[in-house]
């Protein structure tokens, strides 16, 4: 199973980075959103996206989390998610530099505990074949981490 994250990546007593802090309150808040929501998933080989979130009507959304000035400045693959997604955010918390954000982009103001958004941005255009391909692949991420949670002996086959 290419491109899946394994379980030795997804620790689960490790203490949360200050972005993994940040995609703790996003995915809390799309979740009262009816929106679910998958962490570090990879649409594509070469490609991980902080947060991955689902919707009821199949809509994708993207959540970069960016924890500072430098933490954004050292992301240059984010335009390569912009075709994996229906909306692209950036997630920061209320002391980043939002004026760095491009202003086509949504915003999210986030914390470890919950998020609002405050920038919706207009829909990407998600082609039905691609939309297809990366809902299954999120369905069988999930389904399989799921299994993880019962099997840790899985991320070791």
């Amino acid at each position: 199973m290419k491109d899946l994250i394994t379980s030795a990546e997804l620790p689960l007593d490790a203490p949360l980075q200050p972005g993994q802090l940040l995609a703790r309150g996003v995915m809390r808040h799309l979740r009262d959103h009816d929106m679910a929501c998958l962490e570090e998933f990879v649409p594509e080989r070469g490609l991980r996206v902080d947060v991955m979130a689902l919707g009821p009507k199949s809509e994708l959304w993207v959540v970069e989390c960016k924890s500072g000035r430098a933490d954004f400045a050292g992301d240059h693959k984010w335009q390569g998610y912009l075709r994996h997604c229906d909306r692209f955010f950036w997630a920061v918390d209320t002391d980043f530099p939002t004026e760095l954000l491009p202003a086509d982009t949504g915003l999210i103001i986030a914390d470890a505990f919950g998020a609002e958004v405050v920038r919706m941005p207009e829909p990407l255009g998600l082609s039905p074949a691609r939309r297809r391909k990366l809902v299954h692949k999120f369905a069988r991420n999930a389904a399989t981490r799921l299994h993880w949670t019962r099997d840790p002996m899985l991320g070791s086959r």
